[in-house]
Parts: structure tokens; C-alpha cells; sequence
């Protein structure tokens, strides 16, 4: 393996355990994979715990075909995690997160809520996308998460957690921390007062810059 794929997996361990840290995981909930060199994406296996995972839970993946290179299961969620790496050249971290918050939102029934509550949401992350339940690790799911990501940077799967991507890993971690701050605030603030339409329009922009 080429030392910058080792390196790439380093980064990754240290990322994934910082989710752990950040209350964004528990147990063996979400996931994480990076692009590497050589078409290749490396991502927490099946099962792992974030949160204390070393490099002997990381798998290996061909991000064209889905091959697995190497012995170890990727997690299931490897359908979603790939398909957005080979669409969007420019992402190279897929975060799966269910912090508590905005995974208690992602169970309502109605999720008709105005997000734009603090200014990081309209700066890093824009409008989520809301895609219906379909079973982990499911085609349907994969697909359903793939298309919505084209046009969003974070998408809450409902009845099950979130996903979200980055250019890097700060930046993925950056956008679930501030959307879980944003899902605390509605959900305890219940007269919460949303950011002015011109607000966000003009903190979009810097998103976009």
C-alpha cells in the first residue's frame, strides 16, 4: 500500500475518533470513509465502533467497481459511501452520523422545520434534503442518498441519522457539529426565532465563495 493511502487511514482512525468524542456516534453507529490514491476508498468496516477504531477496522474499497480489496467487510452503508466519492470528484469524506438531536428530528413525523437558526447553517451546510426510510445498506437507500447529495451537503435519512461530506475531514465533522447545535436549539427552543430570508441569502452566498 502506498504510504499516502497509510497516511489517508491514519487520518481516518484519528477522524472517526473524534466523532466518538464529538457525541455525534455511539457504539457501533455510523460511518466514515475517505477517497484515497489509486481509485481507492478507505472506510470503517462492518461493525466497528467509531469511536475506538484502529487501523485493523478499516476497509478497503475500489471506488468504481465496489470491490473489496483486502479481507475486511466494509460497513454496510458502503453502497452510499462510494456512489457519492465516484460522483463528486470534488468530496473526498462521507460522514454517517446520528448524534442525538437531529436524529430525534429525523423520527418525527413532519420535518418542516426552518434549520436557518444559527449562521453556520446557511455558511457551511445550506438546506438538508430529506430522503423517506429504506432499510440499512439497502440499493434503495444507497440511491436515494447518492441523488440527493448532488444538490445538498447534508441529508437526514428519516428514522435513522444523517449523512453529510466534505472536502476534508474538518469540514464534514464541522457541518454534522453545527447541524446537531442547530437541531438542539429547535428542539429545545420552542419559540425559536429563525435567521431573516436576507440574512440567509447573504450568508448562502459565503457557502458558495
Amino acid at each position: 500500500m502506498k504510504d499516502s493511502n497509510k497516511r489517508k487511514i491514519q487520518e481516518l482512525v484519528t477522524a472517526c475518533r473524534e466523532t466518538g468524542e464529538l457525541g455525534l456516534v455511539s457504539c457501533s453507529s455510523g460511518n466514515m470513509s475517505c477517497r484515497c490514491d489509486d481509485g481507492l476508498a478507505a472506510m470503517s468496516a462492518s461493525g466497528s465502533w467509531l469511536g475506538r477504531i484502529n487501523e485493523e477496522a478499516i476497509a478497503t474499497c475500489r471506488i468504481d467497481s465496489g470491490e473489496v480489496v483486502g479481507e475486511l467487510k466494509p460497513t454496510v452503508e458502503a453502497g452510499f459511501h462510494l456512489g457519492i466519492l465516484k460522483s463528486q470528484p470534488n468530496v473526498n469524506v462521507v460522514l454517517h452520523f446520528q448524534s442525538p438531536f437531529a436524529t430525534a428530528i429525523a423520527c418525527c413525523e413532519k420535518i418542516e422545520r426552518n434549520f436557518n437558526c444559527i449562521i453556520e447553517v446557511p455558511v457551511y451546510i445550506g438546506e438538508p434534503a430529506v430522503v423517506d426510510f429504506y432499510m440499512p445498506g439497502s440499493d434503495a437507500l444507497a440511491a436515494a442518498v447518492i441523488e440527493a447529495m448532488k444538490t445538498h451537503q447534508m441529508v437526514i435519512l428519516r428514522n435513522h441519522g444523517q449523512v453529510t461530506v466534505g472536502r476534508d475531514f474538518d469540514e464534514a465533522i464541522q457541518r454534522a457539529v453545527f447541524f446537531e447545535l442547530a437541531c438542539k436549539i429547535l428542539t429545545l427552543q420552542k419559540d425559536c426565532k429563525p435567521l431573516s430570508v436576507e440574512a440567509v441569502e447573504q450568508l448562502a452566498k459565503l457557502n458558495k465563495a
